[in-house]
């Protein structure tokens, strides 16, 4: 198989990077009030799944992949391309779900793209492949986020400016879709249906490789929820789990919903001290950087250390991290922005160790029968913290934003207090089978994070 549309995806990975925080952005210049900014983080969050099953059903019939490819490329561009001309934030908060909605869904399709003609054998590094573009190109979203309204503040009005860059991301995902009209693979109908067996194998592939730059500040990955989840069944899963798995997913759904609680009013509080778009985008480097840098260390470490430590550890740094940020309210603009941009790179780090070190306590206390319907329910949960805690965040916000990250810290706190108290995560004999890709092996096709939980 050709891969010369990858970089068609990586171009169009640029838009939908951009768009994560780029639309909340613009929500902000629209008047949104923190409840606003909440439910844009849960919708965008709670579209994923659902059309995800949608696509990925689909997809199984091969001669339908090229065109939800396209669809979604397309459907991209003329979303972002509409925006600027919208002034209801509640028309925006729609047109951000339908884009989410479009690019949550395509994941299952690429991963059934990569691995037609392929050998079982090949598909850990084609996933990894298709994913690196897309990290790549979700990072450089950031990249043209944070320079355009340096050169655009210069060449055009004030109020231009984030709507000039919401044209020029649909200006990516538009020629996204020519590239991949002309190099998207044509495989043949026959024998291109994913079975259960294949699904499985996929999931797993999924569940236990490291993420990238999204993945750090859009934790939910439709994508790993679609093949994770495939086939399973609630009953059997309850009956497999015994309390220590139980108790570890009570503690996950703290921490998840913490995380994404935290993400959901940050754009508005940032714009309030006083940041322009350019430093918001660069923050958010800053954090997708330094998760995506960490992800093979943690990998390392979880191999070779206490995994209840490590993943206690990380919580509870995450939970001093967050609420820590209102330190620098009433600090000056240069001040804020170094502190900020420290804190959220440290906040980063902290994902990428709660990321890959999750994974492996889970796949060390699931039994082998029941491992990968674990990892599929734990990725569940990490979605459906993600929509709760965006609306939490939000309505925190209006209390005040100290009020709403020390809710998010408080949350993850609680999270870390579980985790440290489950003994049992540290015995065991059963090996920790958490990987880490090399570094373009970015399994989520979607780096974390700005969903979050971002």
């Amino acid at each position: 198989m050709s891969d010369r549309w990858l970089a068609a995806w990586g171009l169009g990975s640029v838009a939908f990077g951009g768009a994560s925080l780029l639309i909340p952005l613009y929500l902000v210049e629209l008047g949104a009030t923190p409840v606003q900014l909440g439910l844009l983080a849960a919708t965008a969050a709670g579209v994923g799944a659902p059309g995800a099953i949608a696509f990925g059903r689909l997809a199984n019939r091969v001669d339908h992949r090229r065109v939800l490819v396209l669809a979604t490329l397309v459907g991209v561009a003329a979303s972002m391309a509409a925006i600027p001309f919208l002034t209801s934030i509640t028309v925006v908060m729609v047109a951000n779900a339908v884009l989410w909605l479009l690019v949550s869904s395509v994941g299952p399709v690429l991963t059934m793209i990569v691995v037609d003609d392929a050998p079982e054998s090949q598909w850990s590094e084609r996933i990894g492949l298709v994913n690196a573009y897309q990290g790549y190109g979700w990072a450089g979203g950031f990249v043209l986020g944070t320079v355009w309204p340096l050169v655009g503040g210069r060449l055009l009005a004030a109020g231009a400016v984030t709507r000039s860059l919401c044209w020029l991301l649909a200006a990516c995902a538009g020629a996204s879709a020519l590239l991949a009209a002309r190099t998207l693979p044509r495989p043949t109908p026959a024998d291109h249906v994913i079975d259960e067996r294949a699904a499985r194998r996929i999931g797993r592939l999924l569940a236990t490789s490291s993420r990238g730059v999204k993945g750090a500040t859009f934790a939910l990955s439709p994508t790993r929820l679609y093949w994770t989840t495939w086939g399973i069944d609630p009953r059997r899963l309850v009956a497999r789990t015994d309390r220590t798995v139980a108790a570890y997913f009570v503690a996950g759904a703290f921490f998840f919903t913490g995380s994404a609680a935290f993400w959901a009013p940050l754009p508005l509080y940032l714009t309030e001290l006083s940041f322009d778009s350019s430093l918001v985008f660069a923050c958010y480097l800053a954090s997708s950087l330094g998760s995506a840098a960490c992800y093979g260390a943690a990998g390392r470490l979880s191999a070779r250390y206490d995994v209840r430590y490590l993943q206690s550890g990380a919580l509870a740094a995450r939970a001093v991290l967050f609420p820590s940020i209102v330190v620098v309210a009433g600090a000056g603009l240069a001040v804020a922005v170094g502190t900020v941009g420290l804190l959220l790179a440290a906040l980063g780090i902290t994902w990428a160790g709660i990321a890959v070190v999750g994974t492996a306590i889970v796949t060390r206390l699931a039994p082998p029968s029941a491992r990968g319907e674990a990892l599929g329910a734990y990725v569940a949960l990490g979605a459906i913290g993600g929509a709760l805690g965006g609306a939490l965040g939000g309505w925190a916000a209006t209390f005040g934003y100290a009020v709403a990250f020390a809710t998010a810290g408080g949350l993850v706190g609680i999270g870390a207090i579980l985790v440290a108290s489950l003994e049992a995560i540290s015995g065991g004999d059963r090996a920790v089978t958490s990987r880490a890709e090399p570094s373009a092996a970015t399994a989520d096709g979607e780096i974390a994070t700005l969903r979050d939980s971002r």
